[in-house]
C-alpha cells in the first residue's frame, strides 16, 4: 500500500496537535482498557464461584488456583488504579502507587460485600421471573445480572474518585447488554432488571432494596440548569430515588429528582415528572 508513512504520521500529528494531545510524561499512563476489563470479567466469576472455576465446590478443591488468579487481578487492578491517578490527575508516580495500593486492598475487602449483594440479585431473577429454571441459568444467560454486577463493582471504583476507571466497567456492560447504569447510582439488595434492552439509570439514581424494572425503563434527568456561562451545572440531585419493594413496567420514564414511594407499581409506557406518595 502507498504512502502508509504519510497517513501514519498525518494522524499522529493531527492528535498531538488537538486540544485532546496527551503530554510525552503522562502517555505511559494511558488507561490499559482491555486489561482493566479482563480483570473486571474476573472478578465478576469469581463472586459467583463456579462460573469461573466449576472444580471450586468444596472448600480446598481448586481453592489455590482460584487465589493465585485473585492475586494477579488484583495486581492488574492496582496498577491501572496508579495508572489513573497518574493520567488523570497528574499525580507523583510514588504517591499513585500508595493510594492505588491502599484502594486496591479496600476493593478486596469489599469483595465479600459485593458477592453477597451480586448474589441476592440472583436470588431476585430467580424469584421474579417463571422462566428461569434454576440458579445458574440466572448466573450464567441473564444480561440484566451481567450489568448490575459489573455496575455494583464500578460503583466502588466511583466512590473512590476513579471516575473514569469505572466509566470504562459499566459501558463495556453498557456494550454487551443494552443496559445502561452509571457507576454513581446506588442500588439496594435484590436488584431485578427483566429482559434489560433499553434501560437507562443516571449517575444520581437511587434505588431501594428488592426493586424490579422491566425493558426500556428510563430513569433519567429532565434539562439541566446552567450556569452563567451556559454550561450544564455539574454536582446535583437529577435522576429519581425509588424506594424498597417498587416495580417498574416497561417503556416507563422517571424524570428527574422525584421520589418513587415504597411498594409503589408503575405502569408501563407511563411519564413521570412528579413525586408518587
Amino acid at each position: 500500500m502507498k504512502n502508509m508513512k504519510n497517513t501514519a504520521k498525518t494522524l499522529t500529528e493531527n492528535m498531538i496537535n488537538s486540544a485532546m494531545a496527551v503530554s510525552c510524561a503522562r502517555r505511559d499512563y494511558f488507561p490499559d482498557k482491555q486489561a482493566l476489563l479482563n480483570a473486571f470479567t474476573f472478578f465478576k466469576d469469581a463472586l459467583f464461584l463456579y462460573t469461573i472455576n466449576p472444580k471450586l465446590e468444596s472448600k480446598n478443591c481448586g481453592i489455590d488456583d482460584f487465589e493465585k488468579r485473585l492475586k494477579k487481578n488484583l495486581k492488574i487492578l492496582e496498577r491501572e488504579i496508579k495508572h489513573y491517578l497518574c493520567f488523570s490527575s497528574a499525580e507523583k508516580p510514588q504517591k499513585a502507587a500508595k493510594k492505588a495500593a491502599e484502594v486496591t486492598q479496600k476493593f478486596k475487602q469489599a469483595l465479600p460485600r459485593l458477592q453477597a449483594l451480586a448474589l441476592s440479585d440472583v436470588e431476585a431473577a430467580y424469584n421474579g421471573d417463571p422462566a428461569a429454571k434454576n440458579y445458574y441459568e440466572v448466573m450464567l444467560c441473564y444480561p440484566g445480572l451481567l450489568a448490575v454486577t459489573l455496575q455494583r463493582m464500578a460503583h466502588f471504583l466511583y466512590e473512590n474518585d476513579l471516575q473514569l476507571t469505572a466509566r470504562i466497567i459499566t459501558e463495556h456492560a453498557h456494550s454487551l447488554t443494552g443496559i445502561d447504569i452509571h457507576p454513581g447510582a446506588k442500588i439496594g439488595r435484590g436488584f431485578f432488571i427483566d429482559h434489560g434492552t433499553g434501560v437507562v439509570i443516571g449517575e444520581t439514581t437511587e434505588i431501594g432494596d428488592n426493586v424490579k424494572i422491566y425493558q426500556g425503563v428510563t430513569l433519567g434527568a429532565k434539562s439541566f440548569p446552567k450556569d452563567e456561562n451556559g454550561h450544564a451545572k455539574k454536582g446535583l440531585k437529577r435522576h429519581p430515588t425509588v424506594g424498597d419493594g417498587v416495580t417498574i413496567y416497561a417503556g416507563a420514564a422517571i424524570l428527574g429528582p422525584v421520589k418513587i414511594a415504597s411498594g409503589t407499581v408503575v405502569a408501563a409506557n407511563t411519564w413521570i415528572t412528579e413525586d408518587i406518595k
